[in-house]
């Protein structure tokens, strides 16, 4: 079983997606880590390039640039890329979301989900 960095967190907001020389992408966020987030894209965008994501949190607007990470039919993964400012956002977000979903008894998101 593969071990993760930071725990994933259920998480479905609307999600913008700027690929380079493309027009914005529309999507849905899927969970959330302090290292990424994945989401259901109905447009292709390719493995390996660097986007920016913007999208709202409880604790802030986000925007930062990720690197598309992985593809599973319309699911993506996104890792993000070292923005302090908007990575410190995230981070409490998620703290907020571990004791929401904890209390709530569905914290972290299994790995085969």
């Amino acid at each position: 079983m593969e071990a993760r960095r930071h725990p994933r967190y259920k998480l479905e907001v609307d999600l913008r997606v700027y690929p380079r020389n493309a027009p914005v992408v529309r999507a849905q966020s899927v969970d959330i880590s302090e290292s990424g987030m994945a989401a259901m894209l109905r447009v292709e965008v390719p493995l390996g390039e660097v986007v920016r994501l913007e999208f709202s949190l409880p604790t802030g607007e986000v925007e930062i640039h990720a690197l598309t990470r992985q593809r599973v039919a319309f699911r993506y993964g996104f890792q993000f890329l070292d923005a302090v400012s908007q990575l410190e956002i995230i981070h409490r977000a998620c703290r907020q979301f571990a004791v929401e979903q904890s209390l709530a008894g569905d914290s972290e998101i299994p790995l085969d989900s």
